[in-house]
This record gives C-alpha cells, structure tokens and sequence, in this order.
C-alpha cells in the first residue's frame, strides 16, 4: 500500500511568531503545501494512459483509488489524473449538498425552478436535415429563416427554457466523467512524486531532503 499524500509532502520550519515564544530562535514545523506534484507530462498528455471513469453516487477519491487500485491512499493520483485543485468545487457534490448549495445560491425553491436561460430544439426539414441543433444558448424569442425546397421557412417557438436546477445538474454531473491512471504507471508516478517533493542540496536553508528552515530574521534586527 503506498503513503497517503501528506506523507509525500516536506516539511519548512519557520520562525515562531507566537507572542508566548519565549526564545527568539524557537521554529514551528509545519508541512509545505507550496510542494505541488504533477504527473510526468508524456504520461500526462497521453490520452491512451488513461481510461474513463464515470463517479456513481457520492464515490470519494479513496473510495474510486480503492474501487481501482486496492489502495484508498491514491486518492491522490485520482486527482492528479485530472488536474483537480479543489476537491469541493471540482469534483461532483453528494445529494444533501448539491441541495445546500442550490438554496445558498438561489435562496428560495421558487428562484432554483426559474429561468436560467433558453436553448434551441432541434429543428429538421422535410428531408431530416439538421436546420437547428438542441442545445444552442439562445434568446427565448429566437427565430431562424430557412429555405425547404425552394420555400422560405421561419422556424419560431423553437426554444425552452432551462431552470436553474437544470442549469446547475449538468455542471455537476459534468464533473462526474474522470480519467483513472492505467495501473501500470503508478510506480513511475510514485518515484517521479518521491523525487519532486524532496529538497535539493545546494540552498542556505537545505536541512534534509525532507526539510528546509527558514532564516531567522528576527536574530538580525
């Protein structure tokens, strides 16, 4: 089983700022979130690494990384795969917050019911022919003039209002198609991830390979 993700990340002392400090030379320990990992970018930018995966349910990261790999602490790699920063506004809100989030932004039931735009219909001539596809963002009194056999046509009431609900589901179930990894690139993955979150020889601030320590500025003042 490989290390959950904070145990990748290094660690940075910094001077304490706590008016209790009694020692002007005490440090607080403290994990560098500023670490950002990747995955390497020929693994990356190649579409057949990867397969498709669509989230059921309230499925978490680590229950997916589990569900895949056997291994709830590549929760990780699940996020990785598809350049997710932020877990509550890019991955699919479960049921009871998906529900929360509608009544904080629209207030009321009557206003997530309401309007939040107009789409065209799909509009066909006698020949089956596509004159209009569904799904285009229109004005709600769009009108569109065409010709069916030498005769001029005017398609009208061929849009439909979306609600805000319908508005925002598709967003998030939109979020619910994600890239899983191939199996057989973790290990690389897992090296390239070693290699990147550790500090390299060279800097003042160099302690080891898992940590650095920030110059005390208060000593010189």
């Amino acid at each position: 089983m490989s290390k959950p993700y904070f145990r990748y990340i290094p660690e940075f002392d910094y001077i304490s700022r706590e008016s209790n400090s009694k020692n002007i030379s005490d440090y607080i320990r403290v994990k560098n979130i500023f670490k950002k990992a990747e995955i390497n970018q020929d693994i990356f930018n190649d579409l057949s690494n990867f397969t498709k995966y669509k989230i059921v349910g309230d499925e978490r990261p680590d229950n997916i990384a589990y569900k895949v790999y056997n291994d709830q602490n590549l929760d990780w790699l699940i996020l990785l795969s598809n350049n997710i920063l932020n877990v509550e506004s890019e991955w699919p809100l479960s049921q009871e917050s998906f529900h929360n989030y509608l009544m904080t932004k629209y207030n009321t039931e009557e206003n997530i019911y309401g309007v939040h735009h107009y789409e065209t219909i799909q509009i066909l001539n006698s020949e089956g022919k596509i004159i209009i596809k569904k799904g285009l963002e229109v004005p709600k009194d769009f009108s569109i003039t065409y010709y069916d056999n030498g005769i001029e046509m005017i398609a009208t009431n061929c849009t439909v209002g979306i609600t805000n609900y319908q508005y925002e589901t598709k967003i998030n179930e939109d979020k619910r198609n994600i890239y899983i990894l191939k199996s057989k690139y973790i290990n690389t993955v897992i090296n390239d991830m070693e290699s990147i979150m550790s500090y390299k020889k060279g800097s003042s601030q160099y302690v080891s390979k898992n940590l650095v320590k920030g110059s005390n500025t208060r000593i010189y003042n």
